[in-house]
């Protein structure tokens, strides 16, 4: 692609996969700032089909091995209605981590029964509401188990529930902060609590690794096995998200940037990152199997006397999950307007962005992706090629919107457009902030030529 990909570039480039309805709207950079200055920057671009493709890449795998199978849109990727809306039209299911997330499913018209409620921390009156709307909830520790039955008697209802086992840690990793370890479960159902319906097994895992899956699934079977040797019926087994996705077209250009990354640690080539900064923590961004690919890699993996997939139709028990940065791919973009250029004393340039960190950040040190700029008609005369680095509107010395230098080739104008590509899945909202009494970004849902905004921020 020419024209906003050829606009803006890594010194060492990290090409992002695109979407053709994101190629077409960098070509369109007027249709873009008339969105802008109506909504302001920056705008949180929204279009959910990409959905259906990626929950029916992810779908295939259970089916081609006849494991019951059902994916859950985890809803605190990306807090946009739309995507509710399209979960629905799809036949997903929906996990919700507040309160507040679980009203507005419900408002939406979401089957309780297609929906799970996966909060960290589950206040009283959000238990309540999972009581009195029959929603499932995932129980996490010993106290919201009492919270829950009490309100279970108090209001003489049966709640529906999950357990969350926390895996035995595995080598090198230290114990997950999820969950309530085998002998605790047991000994929290023994006797049967009055009131609490088990419904199945939950584990919430960090990272990506096969064989870490394999073996929690392992310890999540031994122990629904236990359960239903003491009259227990739980129906399913639910591997929470953490699905991989690739953000990058290039291995090789991933690959790349961390080994010229190294060399200029090293001073053995000029710095890739603003004052030399070691980028740390960062997603990957290229990586290979994922999504079906990579759930069938844990399928297929031996366990016991056969497969994983053999173990889960042996017992019938229905395999849950709960996707989303893997089922946003492609679903959304992230826009800004050039604010200002500026060299620093030592002549570093820097570009200013109508935005700040939180609105394109996740648990990453860095997004990294190239973003892409366009030129609107209105823009004024751009500067000379330049490289320089993007920084936004917190008053911060290192308010940072990328660590990573880019490369301008012509040059940047004052009302220029930035798009960060593919942020739906937790870049947009997972951190965002108002500091500073800056107003959140608007998310517009993108439908052809049109724009509208989303229910979210009619709210």
């Amino acid at each position: 692609m020419s024209g906003a990909r050829a606009n803006c570039a890594g010194v060492m480039p990290l090409r992002a996969r695109l979407e053709a309805w994101q190629e077409e709207i960098a070509f369109d950079g007027d249709r873009v700032e008339g969105w802008i200055e109506e909504h302001g920057s920056p705008v949180n671009l929204i279009e959910p089909t990409s959905m259906s493709r990626n929950a029916e890449e992810i779908a295939r795998a259970a089916r081609e091995r006849d494991v019951s199978f059902r994916i859950f849109f985890a809803r605190k990727a990306n807090k946009a209605i739309a995507f509710v809306n399209e979960a629905k039209r799809l036949g997903l299911g929906v996990d919700v981590a507040s309160e507040r997330e679980l009203s507005q499913v419900l408002v939406r018209g979401v089957d309780p029964a297609d929906v799970i409620v996966t909060a960290a921390v589950k206040p009283k009156r959000m238990l309540e509401l999972c009581l009195k709307s029959g929603v499932t909830v995932a129980l996490d520790n010993g106290d919201e188990i009492r919270l829950l039955r009490e309100l279970a008697a108090e209001r003489d209802r049966e709640a529906r529930i999950a357990l969350r086992l926390a895996p035995v840690q595995f080598s090198g990793r230290s114990p997950t902060r999820f969950g309530m370890a085998h002998a605790e479960i047991v000994g929290a159902l023994d006797p049967p609590p009055a009131g609490l319906s088990l419904q199945g097994i939950h584990f919430h895992l960090d990272g990506y690794d096969v064989g870490e899956r394999v073996a929690a699934i392992a310890q999540s079977l031994d122990l629904i096995d236990e359960l239903r040797d003491r009259g227990h019926k739980p129906t399913f087994l639910d591997i929470g998200g953490g699905f991989p996705m690739s953000y990058l077209e290039s291995r090789e250009e991933w690959d790349g940037f961390w080994t010229e990354h190294r060399r200029a640690l090293a001073g053995e080539r000029d710095d890739l990152t603003i004052d030399g900064r070691e980028i740390g923590t960062v997603y990957p961004y290229f990586q290979s199997p994922v999504r079906g690919e990579w759930l069938a890699s844990i399928l297929d993996a031996p366990l016991h006397t056969g497969t994983v997939a053999d173990a889960l139709r042996l017992r019938d028990l229905e395999l849950r999950c709960e996707p989303g940065r893997a089922l946003l791919d492609g679903c959304g973009m992230t826009v800004a307007r050039v604010q200002f250029r500026k060299r620093r004393s030592d002549g570093t340039w820097l570009v200013g962005l109508a935005m700040n960190r939180t609105q394109m950040r996740s648990t990453s040190d860095d997004f990294m992706v190239d973003p892409l700029l366009m030129r609107p008609s209105s823009a004024s005369d751009p500067t000379e090629e330049i490289e320089a680095y993007l920084v936004g509107a917190y008053c911060i010395e290192r308010e940072l919107l990328s660590w990573r230098r880019f490369n301008f080739p012509g040059g940047v104008a004052v009302g220029d457009l930035v798009a960060f590509p593919n942020t739906a899945g937790y870049l947009m909202h997972i951190l965002e902030s108002a500091s500073h009494q800056i107003p959140l970004a608007r998310n517009l849902v993108v439908d052809n030529a049109t724009a509208r905004l989303d229910d979210i921020d009619r709210c």
